[in-house]
């Protein structure tokens, strides 16, 4: 029921909210999220983000049966870029169906506090200047989160 996607290529969004929700009359909510690269005050030129094929997807899809075990959702979907993202694109979406708004909010919610803090991707300002930043980490507030939801790994 779960889909996982990582790639290059940008997202259609309402595209994948409907591919999610067609034909279905048991879909009473459907909650999405999408992260976008911002700017940091017009230094940056891109985000580097940089993962291990097959791991990233296997540890995204791991999570997502978690948040299938944990709520009755009806339908899930992530997808996570990498690349060179520029500012204003694209990063990542969420999307939980389910028959309750709840259930879809909390389970979207969870996925995307595992994906800011836990999720294989490694992430690398590249500044207007033609310089590298260092590595970009996680905050505590983003851990803080992410504990919410129970054991570090979403569950």
């Amino acid at each position: 029921m779960a889909s996982v996607r990582v790639q290059a290529e940008d997202f259609d969004a309402a595209a994948e909210a409907r591919a999610l929700s067609a034909g279905r009359r048991d879909v009473g909510a459907l909650v999405s999220f999408v992260g976008l690269c911002r700017d940091d005050g017009g230094r940056l030129a891109a985000l580097e983000i940089e993962h291990y094929p097959g791991m990233a997807e296997a540890e995204i899809a791991r999570v997502l049966a978690a948040a299938e075990a944990r709520w009755p959702l009806l339908g899930l979907t992530a997808v996570h870029r990498y690349g060179a993202i520029a500012p204003g694109e694209q990063i990542v979406l969420v999307i939980a169906a389910a028959a309750h708004r709840r259930d879809a909010f909390e389970a979207a919610e969870m996925v995307m506090d595992y994906l800011k803090t836990q999720a294989p991707f490694w992430k690398r300002a590249r500044l207007t200047d033609g310089s590298a930043a260092a590595w970009v980490e996680a905050k505590s507030s983003d851990d803080d989160d992410a504990a919410r939801w129970g054991a570090r790994e979403g569950r």
